[in-house]
C-alpha cells in the first residue's frame, strides 16, 4: 500500500509519521519549497485529543520534545471587558501528564517537530493541480510537470483544497463576515506590567461593545531567545531542545499574542491588504475608548507580525461515495477559531485514519470499507466541530448588531458575573468545557507495529 498526502500541514504530517512508523510506504507533498517555509502563525493550543494523537502517531523522542518545547501551561480562562474588568475568570486544573492536558505551542515550533524526521518522506515544491483515478490506483499531478501513482490519496491541503474542488465540488466553504488582526510584541518589564497576573498567566478574551473581541495570550519558554536553556530544565529535557534540529528555525522568544476582531463593516474595507503599522493603527484607531494599557500593547506591537484574516467555515456536507481519495483537517471541515479545536480535529483525523490504514495493512479489512468507516466517523465529530465552532464567531450573532447588541453583551456579562460568584456552576461550565476539548476521552488510543517488529 501506498499512501499520497497533499500538504504537510499538522494533520499531514502527523499521520505521515504514523504511517512510517507502521511501515506504509507515505510520501506528503508540500507546495512550500523549502522546510523554512510556512512559518506563519504564533500560537496553536493543544488539547487532550490533540496530544493523544501526537502522542500515538509521534516517535516517543520526537512527542517529549513536543512536549519539552511547549510554552508554560495557561493557569487560567478569563472573560474581560474592555476596561480590563473581570467578568469571569475560572482556573484552569493543573496537570503534570505529558499526555492528558492542554499545551500552549508555537505554530512553528509545532511545524518544525512535525517535520523532524520525515526528510526521505517529505516532497518540497510540490504544488498540486490535479487527481485522476484509474481502477485501484490514483495519480496525483503537480505544477512542475511532475506525478505520483499510488493506492490512497489524501487531501490536507487545507481550507483551500484544490482536492475537495475537484473531488466534492459540492463542498462549501463561506465567510462568517468576521475579520481579526493578529499580532505579537516580546514580553518586557513595561509589556508585562500591562495586564494583571491572572491575564499574563492565562488565556483571556476581552469581549467589547459593538461586537468586538480580542483574545491574549502570553507565551512563556523554557529557553532564552537565543536558544540557550533557561534555568530550572536540566536533564534530558535540555538535551532534547539543544539537540533538536528544527531549533534554529524557531521563534524562541517569549511574546504576548494578541487577536482583535469584529465584523467587517466596522473596519476599512481594505483591511485585508493591509500590513504591518496600518494594520496596528487601524486597532488603535477602532478601540479609542479601550483601557490605556490594551491600547499600549497594540503600541507595542512588532509591525512585521501583524497580519489580517478573513474567518471563513465549511457548510457541513452529507456523506459521500468512499473512494482511494480521502480527506482531512481543513481541506475538509474549515472551522473558525471560534472554540479553538481545528488543529486538534485534524489531528484526530490523522489518528483515525491511520488506525484504519494500519486494519488494512494487517488484512483485517480492505482499504475503501476502511476508509469508509474513518469518513463517517469524522463528518459526524468534524462537522459538529464546524457548527459549534460557527456559533462563537459569526456576524449573524446578536452582539454585533447596532442596538440589541449592547442589550446582549449586558445580558452575557450579567450571566458571566453570577457564575463568576457561583463555584460550582463554573467548575461545571469548565468541566464542560474540558470535556469539549478531549479530556478523558478514550478513543484516540492507537498501538503502532511495524510490519518488520509484528
Amino acid at each position: 500500500m501506498k499512501v499520497l498526502v497533499i500538504g504537510g500541514g499538522t494533520g499531514g504530517l502527523a499521520l505521515a509519521h504514523g504511517l512510517q512508523r507502521a511501515g506504509i510506504e507515505v510520501t506528503v507533498f508540500e507546495r512550500d519549497a523549502l522546510r523554512t517555509d510556512g512559518l506563519h502563525g504564533y500560537r496553536v493550543g493543544i488539547d487532550p485529543d490533540g496530544s493523544r494523537a501526537l502522542h500515538a502517531l509521534l516517535p516517543t523522542e520526537l512527542y517529549d520534545t513536543f512536549v519539552a518545547t511547549k510554552a508554560r501551561d495557561p493557569k487560567y480562562f478569563n472573560i474581560l471587558t474592555e476596561d480590563l474588568k473581570v467578568v469571569m475568570s475560572m482556573e484552569i486544573p493543573p496537570s503534570t501528564d505529558p499526555i492528558e492536558s492542554e499545551k500552549s505551542i508555537s505554530r512553528m515550533t509545532l511545524r518544525q517537530i512535525l517535520l523532524t524526521g520525515l526528510d526521505d518522506v517529505v516532497e518540497f515544491g510540490k504544488e498540486f493541480t490535479r487527481f485522476e483515478q484509474h481502477g485501484d490506483q490514483v495519480t496525483a499531478y503537480f505544477a512542475d510537470g511532475t506525478s505520483a501513482t499510488g493506492d490512497l490519496l489524501v487531501a490536507a491541503d487545507g481550507s483551500g483544497s484544490r482536492v475537495r474542488r475537484q473531488y466534492l465540488p459540492q463542498a462549501k466553504t463561506e465567510e462568517t463576515g468576521i475579520v481579526a488582526i493578529a499580532g505579537k510584541l516580546p514580553i518586557t518589564d513595561e509589556s508585562a506590567k500591562l495586564v494583571s497576573p491572572k491575564v499574563f498567566e492565562g488565556i483571556s478574551i476581552v469581549q467589547a461593545p459593538r461586537g468586538f473581541a480580542c483574545i491574549l495570550h502570553v507565551m512563556e519558554f523554557r529557553w532564552d531567545r537565543d536558544g540557550r536553556v533557561k534555568s530550572g530544565i536540566g536533564g534530558n529535557t535540555e538535551e532534547l531542545i539543544r539537540h533538536w534540529p528544527g531549533l534554529q528555525f524557531d521563534n524562541t522568544r517569549d511574546y504576548i499574542n494578541w487577536g482583535l476582531s469584529a465584523t467587517k463593516d466596522k473596519l476599512p474595507a481594505n483591511i485585508m491588504e493591509m500590513r504591518g503599522e496600518e494594520l496596528v493603527e487601524v486597532a488603535l484607531k477602532v478601540t479609542p475608548d479601550w483601557n490605556p494599557n490594551l491600547r499600549r500593547l497594540f503600541e507595542l506591537t512588532d509591525p512585521g507580525t501583524c497580519f489580517p484574516v478573513n474567518i471563513w467555515t465549511s457548510v457541513p456536507l452529507e456523506p459521500w461515495k468512499t473512494t482511494n481519495v480521502t480527506l482531512l483537517g481543513d481541506a475538509i471541515h474549515t472551522m473558525t477559531p471560534g472554540r479553538g479545536v481545528g488543529a486538534n480535529t485534524a489531528l484526530r483525523d490523522a489518528v483515525n485514519l491511520c488506525r484504519a490504514l494500519i486494519d488494512v495493512r494487517d488484512g483485517r479489512r480492505e482499504l475503501i470499507p476502511a476508509v469508509n468507516e474513518y469518513e463517517a466517523k469524522m463528518i459526524e465529530y468534524g462537522f459538529d466541530a464546524v457548527i459549534k465552532s460557527r456559533a462563537q464567531m459569526t456576524s449573524a450573532d446578536p452582539v454585533h448588531k447596532p442596538v440589541i447588541g449592547r442589550v446582549a453583551l449586558a445580558g452575557m456579562r450579567t450571566a458571566m458575573r453570577t457564575v463568576n460568584h457561583l463555584p460550582p456552576v463554573k467548575r461545571r461550565m469548565r468541566d464542560s468545557m474540558l470535556a469539549y476539548r478531549g479530556a478523558d476521552r478514550d478513543e484516540l488510543t492507537l498501538e503502532i507495529t511495524s510490519r518488520a517488529a509484528s
